[in-house]
């Protein structure tokens, strides 16, 4: 099996030794690269690499899964709330907000304006 189809094919199977060394390499370049860099600032590096590994890690999961004899179409169901959660993770915890008033009301950092 070439790298492509090991990285980019949801056909065929692999055994547990390739798809944990795998895993662990997954982890280690995320840890490397991460989402945000030592300031808290978004690293645009870092956010480009984890989506872009997201689609290796499905093909070698669905692999796995394929050799354990089941289906992967379980992967999707998954990806979805797993996805979702990460997406609310970071909009409500790390992103910042916006100064001054907007649509939704007054800044909830700016000091209370008493009459």
């Amino acid at each position: 099996m070439s790298w492509s189809e090991f990285l980019l094919s949801f056909k065929g199977r692999i055994g547990r030794k390739p798809y944990w060394l795998f895993t662990f390499a997954f982890m280690l370049i995320s840890i490397v690269f991460p989402v945000f860099d030592m300031d808290g600032d978004v690293s645009v590096f870092g956010i480009v690499l984890n989506i872009l590994l997201i689609w290796p890690c499905l093909a070698v999961g669905a692999k796995r899964w394929h050799d354990r004899g089941k289906s992967a179409w379980w992967l999707l169901i998954v990806l979805i709330p797993v996805v979702g959660m990460l997406w609310a993770l970071i909009e409500c915890g790390f992103l910042r907000g916006t100064d001054g008033p907007n649509r939704f009301g007054p800044d909830p950092s700016a000091p209370p304006a008493f009459a």
